[in-house]
């Protein structure tokens, strides 16, 4: 789906091959299609630092203030991955993924 598979290349998260090898589902749909990825990457965001909050005060047994050190270091941190993720979730949401339509095609 990304021409750079690394999330932390510089300059290369958001850049998108034009269409999918395998069924030529093109991701481009229309000017501001992954706006509604945004809702996505907050509840992704959201579920990580209830997480990280699980984690780093329960277990590890921190302190409010480093807990809250602790969930925005790793949601800045992770955001590249938060990205993709939300932008992945979002085109599932709309398009559907037939395996069989693409071994087909490929014969």
């Amino acid at each position: 789906m990304y021409i750079y598979r690394n999330p932390y290349q510089p300059g290369g998260l958001f850049k998108m091959h034009e269409r999918c090898s395998s069924c030529q589902t093109k991701y481009k749909m229309e000017p501001s299609f992954f706006y509604g990825a945004m809702y996505v990457s907050y509840a992704v965001g959201v579920a990580i630092a209830v997480a990280v909050f699980i984690i780093s005060s329960v277990i590890i047994d921190a302190s409010l203030p480093k807990t809250f050190i602790i969930i925005v270091l790793t949601l800045v941190l992770l955001l590249p991955v938060i990205i993709r993720l939300s932008r992945n979730i979002w085109i599932n949401l709309f398009v559907s993924f037939h395996p069989e339509a693409s071994v087909n095609q490929t014969r």
